[in-house]
């Protein structure tokens, strides 16, 4: 597997990386030799992903970024760590990232966690697969009805600096963190009911 910035790096980005005088810094970078697969952790944090953010090109040349999402694990990370796949589930039925897979393979993913404030960059070369075997989609665990199994082979990955991650949270967080306290507020209110109750 090449290392990240062998994808990312051209001569263009490193002429902008010259100017600001950091070019010499990801060049120590650069040089380092690519992993051999996801590792525990890439694993791990995809698999605890309800969603993210995948690109792709047209045959026009035009960028296109789209959202998945799904229930935690809808991320699957085959046995080898080289690819992830996931079901694609009927939207809005414009099948953009589907046409380009067409023309382009090639893909650009973005997961996030908000809360940590940890991103998970995944360059990959893509297959929109109508009609999975029903062995391969056991292997994965995925069930139910979609439009097409996606599966990614990982080119390269990087993780990327949390700086401006904004921390979010979703309902459900939101709802374990307040529980405790809901709880502590409907144990003091019946304490008060017993006091009043005594006082009258």
């Amino acid at each position: 597997m090449p290392n990240y910035y062998d994808i990312a790096f051209g001569p263009h980005e490193v002429a902008h990386q010259e100017r600001h005088n950091s070019a010499q810094r990801y060049e120590m970078m650069a040089g380092q030799p690519g992993p051999d697969g996801l590792g525990l952790g890439e694993i791990e944090f995809l698999a605890d992903r309800d969603s993210f953010y995948i690109a792709s090109v047209g045959a026009d040349g035009w960028p296109y970024v789209q959202h998945r999402g799904g229930p935690r694990g809808f991320v699957t990370v085959s046995p080898d760590a080289q690819q992830i796949a996931w079901a694609e589930r009927a939207g809005n039925r414009q099948y953009i990232t589907a046409g380009h897979l067409d023309a382009d393979d090639r893909v650009s993913l973005i997961a996030v966690d908000y809360p940590a404030r940890r991103r998970l960059k995944i360059y990959g070369r893509a297959r929109y697969d109508t009609a999975p075997s029903p062995d391969v989609l056991a292997g994965l665990g995925i069930d139910g009805p979609m439009d097409a199994l996606l599966t990614v082979t990982v080119e390269a990955f990087d993780w990327n600096c949390p700086k401006f991650i904004t921390p979010r949270f979703t309902a459900d967080e939101v709802r374990a963190a307040a529980e405790p306290l809901q709880n502590r507020i409907a144990e003091l209110e019946k304490q008060v009911e017993v006091l009043r109750q005594h006082q009258a």
